[in-house]
């Protein structure tokens, strides 16, 4: 038996894009088999639609209201609900798993941070550290940076991306040793950009965020819940717009082929 549970979600509550409440996912996913969701909605430096005009605890506190919605349906519905999030630095985003709201309200200098001390940050929390689609590619971005080393794990399977984009980031993590997660990237019950519900299942149930970062961490335990040929490379496979690795020390290394890219870490 596995347990499933969704790793990337998002609500109407703090994210711009969402079209659906946090408390609407919980029949949802419930009726698919899954056990959890964790809701995951952009942060103040993402696509954030919380007011800037508040004192920061106030805006934390807003930012915070999709998943306590959520929470509270999930707890009457028999669904567990963790909490997460999702930032941006330059095109590049990162979901982090295993903090709190306390936790964010007493870090109102993490706008500020780069990607080093971000990590470095949160991961002297206890929190774990995820590249979102590594490997996206859309119309408002120039550029694909890709953080090998300012994250714990990548996301190499996301719904809100082709599989073309799916499997440039599967095939990286797998070649360099990179833990790989997956998620929908869920905007709205039931719609996904690539038509599909992901998800990660688990040998053993989660009671906690903390549960997931463990397990996580420790790259055992679990499975991706993705359809293997979704995953699988395919010839002719390849980026589109310029793609920069970062280093250890978080300077950009230029690529200029696909076999490039995936030489360089």
């Amino acid at each position: 038996m596995s347990y499933l549970y969704e790793t990337h979600l998002h609500t109407t509550a703090a994210s711009a894009c969402a079209k659906s409440a946090g408390a609407e996912y919980i029949s949802f996913y419930k009726n698919l088999g899954y056990d959890g969701i964790i809701v995951t909605d952009h942060f103040f430096n993402g696509n954030c639609c919380i007011p800037k005009n508040l004192s920061w605890e106030e805006r934390v506190s807003l930012f915070c209201k999709g998943y306590e919605e959520a929470k509270a349906e999930g707890d009457r519905q028999g669904l567990k609900v963790f909490f997460a999030w999702e930032c941006r630095f330059y095109g590049d985003e990162f979901l982090v798993y295993g903090l709190d709201k306390q936790w964010l309200i007493a870090h109102p200098d993490m706008m500020e941070w780069d990607h080093i001390t971000h990590y470095h940050r949160i991961k002297a929390d206890g929190g774990l550290v995820v590249q979102a689609h590594p490997f996206r590619e859309r119309g408002y971005l120039s550029e694909v940076y890709v953080h090998p080393h300012q994250c714990d794990a990548f996301e190499v399977a996301n719904a809100g991306n082709p599989y073309e984009q799916n499997r440039m980031a599967y095939r990286y993590a797998k070649e360099h040793g990179i833990t790989m997660t997956a998620g929908s990237d869920i905007h709205k019950v039931g719609v996904t950009d690539n038509g599909s519900i992901y998800g990660m299942a688990f040998e053993e149930p989660l009671h906690s965020i903390a549960d997931y970062v463990k397990r996580v961490k420790s790259g055992t335990g679990f499975h991706l819940h993705v359809p293997q040929q979704q995953l699988a490379w395919e010839e002719h496979t390849s980026n589109h717009l310029p793609v920069f690795i970062f280093d250890k020390a978080n300077i950009p290394i230029a690529t200029h082929s696909v076999e490039e890219i995936f030489a360089t870490f």
